[in-house]
């Protein structure tokens, strides 16, 4: 009986723990770039009460007898797949339409990937994020590197002259451009940096809709948008939460009932305790 008690309480953790990520999906469900997660469970261990026994003369074989103690999470996951493009009419918004993720670097100088193409010009003209960390690509003549894969070494933060440019334009290979104030000359003024990441699920999840890479992301490489493997760049929108509602409400129902069932599991094996001690009655 006391197992059976065990494996309730197990249970009724694993299922909190999921409800918790549901939560937390339904909570982002208008989070630009936010990618849902899901949780799954796996049972964890079995106790042998016999074991099994191989055919012999006259004697058939026996299988093993094992006794579970319940079940734990097994994983989060985060999932990565593309979700819709949410016009914002701001030319500076970034909509990342395929693979790729934006470098940034804060004023401590980490260094973090996002999804989120929030981003503005500041009076340094430095292109920042909504966090104010700075975006990483190349500035001057980005020539070689728009048909090239760009070395991560070259990567520096995006900073104009805006005094200088009217006009500034950020097209869909990543290239910044403007207008020379005065004359007009369009001059290429910087290259927004791409970042590919084989494997996206190893990332680690930092708030502010960052990531920081983990040891098992792979190598990652920088290009322009639309090259290695990454997306182009549509500018006036960001990226829409990836997270399905109607799947999320059917987990919960599920949950819940999970929950609700190894709660009876305690509560039974708390009335068959009962019933042990009463028997000296």
């Amino acid at each position: 009986m006391m197992k059976a008690l065990y494996s309730g309480v197990s249970g009724l953790r694993s299922h909190q723990t999921k409800m918790d990520v549901i939560g937390n999906n339904i909570a982002n469900v208008n989070t630009n770039g936010y990618k849902t997660q899901r949780a799954t469970f796996r049972d964890v261990y079995y106790q042998t009460v016999s074991n099994p026994s191989q055919a012999s003369a006259g004697i058939g074989g026996t299988n093993s007898s094992q006794v579970g103690y319940g079940a734990q999470i097994a994983s989060v996951d985060t999932i990565h797949t593309l979700s819709g493009y949410s016009p914002t009419n701001k030319e500076t918004d970034l909509y990342i339409n395929g693979e790729g993720y934006l470098k940034v670097t804060d004023a401590s100088g980490n260094m973090y990937y996002t999804r989120y193409g929030a981003l503005n010009f500041d009076s340094e003209g430095q292109l920042v994020d909504s966090n104010g960390s700075i975006v990483m690509g190349i500035n001057g003549d980005t020539t070689a590197a728009a048909n090239d894969t760009i070395a991560e070494a070259s990567l520096a933060k995006i900073q104009i002259a805006i005094n200088d440019y009217s006009n500034i334009t950020i097209n869909s290979d990543g290239t910044i451009t403007g207008v020379k104030i005065g004359t007009d000359q369009i001059d290429t003024l910087g290259l927004i940096a791409i970042a590919t990441i084989p494997n996206q699920a190893a990332l680690q999840l930092d708030g502010s809709s960052y990531y920081t890479a983990g040891n098992n992301t792979g190598t990652i490489t920088y290009h322009a948008a639309g090259l290695g493997g990454s997306g182009s760049l549509v500018t006036g929108g960001l990226e829409m939460s990836n997270v399905d509602l109607a799947n999320e409400f059917s987990d919960m129902i599920i949950t819940q009932r999970g929950y609700q069932a190894n709660s009876k599991i305690i509560t039974v094996v708390d009335q068959m305790l009962e019933e042990l001690v009463n028997m000296k009655r």
